[in-house]
């Protein structure tokens, strides 16, 4: 779009296309009809098409003014959005943000919330609480929590959900372990040996998916032994209570190693959470970060060696 075009215009034909005529959105914008008519038509020469079609009883908006329009209502509501939050900044009237996370989590897209939040409302804090999902669903729906970093999926009709990061799950074994003399374990050795879970208790609907994910490679779990936090999961895998499924990109105790599952690409995904009542002044902001960090997902990616950390991108351009 062309640098021409200023926030007026997008108001003017927002307006026009609201009255869906030309005289009626200039009394509503307090202009001459006539003015309003040539700023619309110089709009349209610059632009290079029509953003309305002039009939008889007022104007029909084109295909592709549908679009600028969409466009023009997207960009007043974010300028308006910005602009408010920028005063209360000023005013210091920004609350602490209040962000929940898992301990099943990547660490490092907390560090990138975190820090992001402190380079774009440098003088407004954040507050952290860690917990497991199910608690921090709870505090979402009182109102005590703005937002949460969890695994998904997250069921439920009163939750926003906006996927941010994608990890391979890999087979967590000690190191001297008869499978990982092998460069991948395949799922009827697995079938044999995984014994340690996350609890089911501690999200239902994560435990939910990964018990399909397994039956649909023929394996029928038996959680002999679960676990609340990562560090427990590795703690008995390094007891020889059996082996585990683990993000990829936890950090391994040294006598831990992972394998991959051959023949599949069984992923852990995590989701920025926040409930559809939540009402943060700087939520909107916050939402850029998470849907920037979404946007550079791939789903087509190859799965990264299970010897690197997935680099995640920058959230602000």
């Amino acid at each position: 779009m062309s640098d021409l075009i200023e926030f007026r215009h997008l108001k003017y034909i927002i307006a026009v296309a609201e009255a869906a005529n030309i005289t009626r959105a200039a009394e509503r914008l307090f202009l001459a009809q006539p003015s309003l008519s040539k700023q619309i038509k110089d709009l349209e020469d610059e632009l290079g098409f029509p953003i309305f079609v002039r009939i008889r009883d007022g104007v029909r908006i084109t295909a592709a003014g549908q679009m600028i329009i969409a466009y023009a209502r997207e960009a007043l509501d974010a300028r308006a959005k910005i602009i408010s939050m920028a005063a209360a900044v000023h005013r210091g009237e920004v609350p602490p943000f209040r962000l929940g996370f898992s301990s099943f989590i990547d660490p490092s897209l907390l560090q990138l919330f975190r820090s992001e939040y402190v380079n774009q409302l440098p003088d407004c804090s954040i507050q952290l609480t860690g917990k497991d999902p199910a608690y921090l669903l709870q505090r979402l729906e009182s109102g005590t929590l703005d937002a949460a970093l969890l695994p998904a999926p997250i069921d439920g009709p009163d939750w926003v959900v906006q996927q941010v990061a994608r990890n391979p799950l890999v087979v967590c074994m000690q190191k001297d372990d008869p499978l990982a003399r092998e460069a991948h374990v395949s799922p009827s050795n697995l079938a044999e040996r995984l014994k340690v879970f996350c609890d089911p208790t501690v999200h239902p609907s994560a435990h939910d998916r990964l018990m399909k994910m397994l039956l649909e490679v023929g394996i029928v779990p038996e959680v002999a032994c679960s676990a609340t936090t990562p560090m427990d999961v590795q703690w008995m895998v390094k007891a020889g209570y059996g082996v585990a499924l683990i993000d990829q990109t936890e950090h391994l105790d040294s006598s831990l190693t992972t394998r991959p599952v051959v023949g599949v690409h069984w992923t852990v995904e995590t989701a920025f959470v926040h409930h559809k009542q939540a009402a943060h002044i700087a939520l909107p902001l916050v939402l850029r970060f998470a849907q920037q960090m979404q946007n550079s997902i791939s789903s087509n990616a190859p799965l990264p060696n299970r010897n690197e950390r997935p680099i995640q991108l920058k959230l602000l351009a």
